[in-house]
């Protein structure tokens, strides 16, 4: 094997070009106010430019120029990190929702999908395929966390790409050889101005953007049965991201047992564990670049080694990597008056922020709801799918229609709503986006396929399988959050409603989403003969007109509220009267709109008394 003039020259003109671009970025960041200025929960204690990952994706655009078309897959890969480059940069900028930077990735992933790559690990297409799309949205977001410290993510990211460079040239594999050795150069010309004590960090842009390019890049090395072996297939990848994969599993599970949303931000990566245990900032970040270099010679160990072998030094190099997890995990990183999550067991607390922050488990059901709606449909129109032409249409088209209805979804405003309020005006906004995901997945059906093979009805059947899912799991957890009421405080009141009417049904919702009022509602009194005996979401209606003690005594009742502002005030004086006999509290609920004025607000301004 031999170097070639022209590839070697554009892996130098990258470094070259890191060099040059990185200060000049640093520039304008600065300028243009894109600094990041010292937080609680984050590492950094000076103010540090931004946009790093912009000079980054700068340099290995260049050297791409000349490198990528020699490159299988190449163009594909680099599409969808462009893409990611720019779901970060507009996160740099615009501080967009976790759910929809998750869009994104899940948008690049498919495009890789759409390319042909994949993970060969169960000999399905369907689950490799599923895995693939796991594999680059996990790596993404684990070296998205790893940017914790100077030099940190983009030195393990370097090492990685020198290890799978490594990999490519033992391979034969040339042209993917210098494609990662440009990606390593322009990561090592970032790295001068990274290292601590850094002027620049590379955000968001920069680590989607490396991440999603080296996760996809490893696939170039096991797709296409290019491995020597299974082992080699299973294990070279993994091990190659063995660092950020580690420290992501290491955050997520402490923060879980520690009753704390994973998708917070804090100082409880390995990195800080590391300081916290009375290392320096460089001997920190330089143990995690042994250990990441560490397992790039295991990858290297297991494409040449026996099988028996190869096996030994994996299972010892995990062990090792267990004790050391074990020892991070006993440093002691958050502050012991640091409020927790109202429960601290670790499923409890998953559940309760799932619940709470519901917009990426919205996603990833979507993201299924999907998938199952088009094999159902498929199913319909075909019957059983076999290892037939159907079943293959079905995998090769699933990322197109995983793109645009997460996309239609998005723009149509989708996750935008709560559950718990689902009404009609959701249900088209549902509609909405299924009818323009399914009109953009025909358009590309039609345009990369030119629709041969494909049946109408298959995409007609889709959209309405869709909608009926999603529109379905949002009303079911509706009807199941109001079969199933939240549960009470212990000591909570029991409470009548005094009033049927659209005032009782807001104060009775408010009551079960507020569990700090305390209350217990137990049914409805209502002077209409016409209303007694009739349910109110489950609850009964009871008759008034002199019954309230009665009502009140066999349902242990403790306070009344009125709901509604029609009661005459003699009706109200008569209810007090009833109430104040059998020593039962009244309330009154009164909706006012306050015309407001400056003088109001003065008015209500604290003064600057003792």
């Amino acid at each position: 094997m031999t170097f070639e003039s022209q590839p070697l020259a554009a892996v130098l003109f990258a470094l070259g070009s890191s060099l040059l671009l990185t200060p000049a970025v640093r520039h304008l960041a600065r300028r243009i106010g894109m600094v990041s200025h010292p937080r609680a929960d984050r590492w950094s204690k000076q103010p540090t430019a931004l946009l790093g990952g912009v000079a980054i994706f700068a340099s290995v655009l260049l050297g791409s120029l000349v490198l990528l078309n020699d490159v299988e897959h190449g163009p594909w890969i680099f599409a969808s990190s462009v893409f990611l480059f720019v779901v970060g940069l507009v996160d740099d900028i615009l501080h967009i929702k976790p759910y929809q930077k998750l869009i994104g990735q899940i948008m690049g992933a498919c495009i890789i999908i759409m390319g042909g790559l994949a993970l060969p690990w169960t000999g399905s297409p369907l689950l490799d395929r599923t895995a693939t799309l796991l594999w680059l949205v996990g790596i993404t977001n684990a070296i998205n966390l790893l940017d914790n410290m100077d030099g940190l993510a983009a030195g393990v990211t370097a090492i990685a790409a020198v290890f799978l460079a490594a990999n490519f040239f033992a391979s034969g594999q040339m042209a993917e050889f210098y494609l990662l050795a440009m990606f390593t150069v322009t990561l090592i010309g970032f790295l001068v101005f990274n290292t601590n004590p850094a002027s620049i960090f590379m955000g968001d842009c920069g680590s989607m953007f490396i991440g999603f390019f080296l996760a996809s890049s490893a696939l170039l090395h096991v797709s296409g049965g290019r491995s020597t072996s299974l082992l080699s297939v299973l294990a070279v990848p993994v091990l190659l991201l063995v660092i950020p994969i580690f420290d992501t599993t290491l955050v997520t599970v402490m923060r879980k047992l520690s009753g704390r949303a994973a998708s917070q931000g804090g100082r409880d990566h390995s990195s800080h564990r590391l300081v916290a245990l009375g290392l320096s900032e460089r001997t920190a970040v330089a143990l995690l670049y042994g250990l990441a270099t560490i397992a790039g010679v295991l990858a290297l160990c297991v494409r040449n080694f026996p099988t028996d072998v190869s096996m030994v030094l994996i299972l010892g190099f995990i062990v090792c990597l267990t004790f050391f997890a074990i020892h991070l995990a006993r440093v002691q990183v958050y502050a012991q008056d640091e409020p927790l999550s109202p429960n601290s067991s670790a499923l409890t607390g998953f559940l309760i922020d799932l619940s709470h922050k519901r917009r990426l488990f919205e996603v990833l059901l979507d993201m299924i709801l999907i998938g199952m709606a088009y094999y159902v449909a498929n199913l319909v129109f075909y019957g059983p799918l076999g290892d037939d032409g159907a079943l293959n249409l079905l995998v090769n088209t699933l990322p197109i229609l995983v793109i645009a209805k997460l996309g239609a979804f998005l723009a149509a405003g989708v996750y935008r709503g709560l559950w718990r309020y689902f009404s009609i005006n959701d249900v088209v906004v549902y509609v909405k986006g299924t009818v323009l995901g399914s009109a953009i997945s025909v358009l590309v059906v039609l345009f990369l396929f030119r629709f041969q093979n494909f049946s109408r009805v298959v995409f007609v059947l889709d959209g309405v399988f869709l909608l009926t899912m999603t529109v379905g799991c949002r009303l079911t957890f509706r009807i199941l959050r109001g079969f199933f009421p939240m549960p009470h405080s212990f000591g909570a009141r029991r409470v009548l409603i005094y009033g049927a009417g659209d005032a009782g049904v807001m104060l009775l919702r408010e009551m079960h989403n507020n569990q700090e009022l305390g209350c217990v509602p137990v049914g409805f009194a209502d002077d209409d003969p016409l209303k007694k005996g009739k349910t109110i979401n489950g609850l009964p209606v009871f008759g008034g007109n002199g019954s309230l003690p009665k009502i009140c005594s066999d349902n242990r009742v403790k306070e009344v509220f009125i709901s509604s502002s029609r009661i005459s005030d003699q009706r109200v004086a008569e209810i007090l009267d009833q109430c104040r006999k059998i020593d039962v509290g009244l309330k009154r609920l009164r909706i006012q709109f306050e015309t407001l004025q400056e003088s109001n607000l003065d008015a209500d301004l604290p003064t600057n008394g003792n």
